[in-house]
């Protein structure tokens, strides 16, 4: 199968309903989160999703809050990568690619539990709904193939002329 760059339709403009609850959810989920944290998570999911929008955006973004090239370049093999991530963002990241990838049965017991250790429950929260938004964005970008650098922001309806059409 061959995959073009070509955009499949203007998802966001057809449906403008989509894009603010989405966004809403995003900026809810970050909500006391590290943001270098939050971009790290986004990229990772992006990477499982193959969302080049989404990694474009997000690398950005990581290294405005702070993440180093080194980080960012090796973090598809976080596992590997001793000693380069702290035991917190090990633990969110391995939650990540549980919820992400879901494998049979569910997010295992032993992934959840490392991340509500270094979490609680409302940090653990907040972690889900934040893989599940990306999960969401990768989704509906990948399918309707949105490239990189476009616009996310519905477009502006026209203003209906005052007194009808003339």
């Amino acid at each position: 199968m061959t995959v073009t760059e070509t955009p499949r339709l203007p998802f966001y403009r057809l449906a403008p309903g989509i894009h603010g609850p989405l966004l809403a959810l995003t900026r809810a989920a970050k909500k006391d989160l590290d943001p270098a944290l939050v971009e790290l998570l986004l990229i990772r999911a992006s990477q499982l999703n193959h969302c080049a929008f989404c990694l474009d955006m997000h690398v950005t973004d990581a290294r405005k809050a702070g993440e180093t090239d080194e980080r960012i370049a090796l973090l598809g093999a976080w596992e590997e990568a001793t000693g380069l991530y702290s035991p917190e963002e090990q633990a969110a990241l391995a939650l990540t690619e549980a919820v992400t990838l879901l494998p049979q049965g569910g997010v295992p017991d032993e992934v959840y539990d490392r991340a509500a250790a270094h979490f609680g429950d409302t940090g653990t929260v907040r972690l889900i709904a934040l893989i599940t938004a990306i999960n969401s964005w990768n989704r509906i970008n990948v399918a309707a193939r949105i490239p990189v650098g476009a616009s996310l922001a519905p477009a502006e309806a026209a203003p209906t002329p005052v007194g009808g059409a003339s």
